[in-house]
């Protein structure tokens, strides 16, 4: 008790002696390799072998592992837009849906991309990727895989209808043939993203935009198109869709795999959806559930017109990948993007997890035409297809199309075009809520 102060400088001595030799045992143990986080949308281990691959590639320079996101598109970009918020440096690589990518690029989530890079990521590539890949001028995401919808029909029942699938069709011209044969027409009404994809489709089929000054970055002058000419003929399609006697039992609440399902039956004549249902009906032969003479009579060709004179613009889906703002390795990301999306990766992604590929090149590859025949139409509707209306305020837009052409069977064509434009401006401009 008598020398507190000298014990106090022996225990101090002691405690730092201590810590610095964990520091210079850390400091003397190899670091190990950049880890690169990917996050990714669910898929069938597609990415994540991917991420091996390129993990390999690297020659040690760095090591990816994937992070899996929630399933719907809208909840993924919901968890990302958090995190970046955040200045999570987690996140080094992302996919993103492509609807999202200006909202990601106007907020400064995205990393700058090196010339080199988007050099690279321009080679090669559907135009439609491209375009999704786009803000205000610049590329600022990597094309990845680019999905689109084709008109899938049952051989055997065209063959009676007496309509030459070989030439372009009007969505006029499907749904008076499928209402003569009494037959159904498969496609998407429920209330989700689905039926955003619809409308803008037939608006773009149209020769107009949802979007008409796209780019614009303050909400409230962004002008939407949906009253002009091709809104209004938009909305009739859906409503002569409804009123034909042609959509499937529970429409309002189809998506794809209801769709699927649907056309797969032999219930639907026709069918506009993505090329995941081949891979479907295929696996469904070998597992016994189904006889080989059901894809045998599927056929398939480029997405239904709006006007009989112009060319459709089918809906481009797919993912383009995203570097992180916040990440500690923003070049050995944007490098990694290099590698996850050359030509060999892309082909075994769309061979073995079914997601088309962004390039051009795919489309000749062997084992992809060996797995798709329709190779070649998905590759032409890419070559056609157009985004979804590009805005930083894409979960705005679509949530107000959402509620107001839903259900497509009471959709009034004008006045819905017109609710719709007053429910999307009152909602950019604050004065009202999803």
């Amino acid at each position: 008790m008598r020398h507190p102060r000298r014990r106090l400088r022996w225990s101090l001595t002691v405690v730092v002696a201590v810590l610095a030799a964990l520091v210079s045992a850390c400091g003397s143990a190899p670091a190990g390799p950049p880890v690169l986080t990917w996050y990714i949308n669910p898929d069938d281990g597609g990415q994540a072998e991917i991420a091996a691959r390129c993990t390999a590639a690297s020659g040690g320079r760095y090591t990816i592992v994937t992070s899996t996101l929630p399933r719907q598109a809208s909840e993924q970009r919901q968890q990302l837009v958090r995190r970046l918020a955040a200045n999570d440096s987690s996140i080094d690589i992302m996919s993103i849906d492509p609807p999202y990518v200006p909202e990601f690029a106007q907020a400064g989530f995205l990393a700058p991309m090196p010339p080199a890079i988007e050099a690279a990521a321009r080679e090669d590539r559907v135009p439609s990727s491209i375009e999704a890949s786009t803000w205000q001028g610049r590329l600022v995401a990597v094309p990845f895989w680019a999905n689109t919808q084709l008109l899938w029909y049952r051989k055997s029942a065209v063959a009676a209808m007496g309509i030459d699938m070989n030439q372009p069709v009007t969505w006029d011209q499907l749904i008076q043939a499928a209402a003569r044969a009494r037959t159904q027409f498969a496609a998407q009404g429920v209330r989700g993203e689905s039926l955003t994809v619809w409308v803008n489709a037939l608006i773009e089929s149209g020769g107009g935009s949802v979007i008409t000054n796209v780019g614009e970055t303050d909400p409230a002058l962004v002008q939407l198109g949906l009253t002009a000419p091709p809104g209004i003929e938009a909305a009739r399609i859906l409503r002569t869709f409804g009123d034909a006697g042609i959509a499937p039992p529970g429409f309002p609440t189809a998506d794809e795999d209801t769709s699927s399902d649907t056309f797969q039956s032999g219930a639907a004549a026709f069918m506009v959806n993505y090329p995941f249902i081949w891979g479907k009906a295929t696996s469904a032969v070998e597992e016994g559930s189904i006889p080989q003479s059901v894809p045998d009579d599927y056929g398939w060709t480029i997405y239904p017109r709006t006007a009989p004179d112009l060319p459709s613009a089918p809906p481009l889906g797919g993912i383009n990948l995203g570097v992180g703002a916040f990440s500690a390795y923003p070049d050995l990301a944007y490098d990694a993007t290099t590698c996850i999306t050359r030509p060999d990766n892309s082909a075994y992604y769309m061979v073995s997890n079914g997601n088309p590929s962004s390039r051009l090149s795919v489309y000749s590859d062997p084992a992809v035409l060996a797995e798709f025949p329709m190779a070649p139409t998905i590759r032409d509707s890419l070559t056609q297809a157009k985004p979804r209306p590009q805005t930083a305020y894409y979960a705005e837009v679509s949530g107000g199309i959402q509620r107001t052409f839903h259900p497509p069977g009471s959709v009034t064509p004008g006045a819905t075009n017109e609710a719709a434009t007053a429910l999307i401006t009152a909602v950019l401009r604050k004065e009202a809520l999803l």
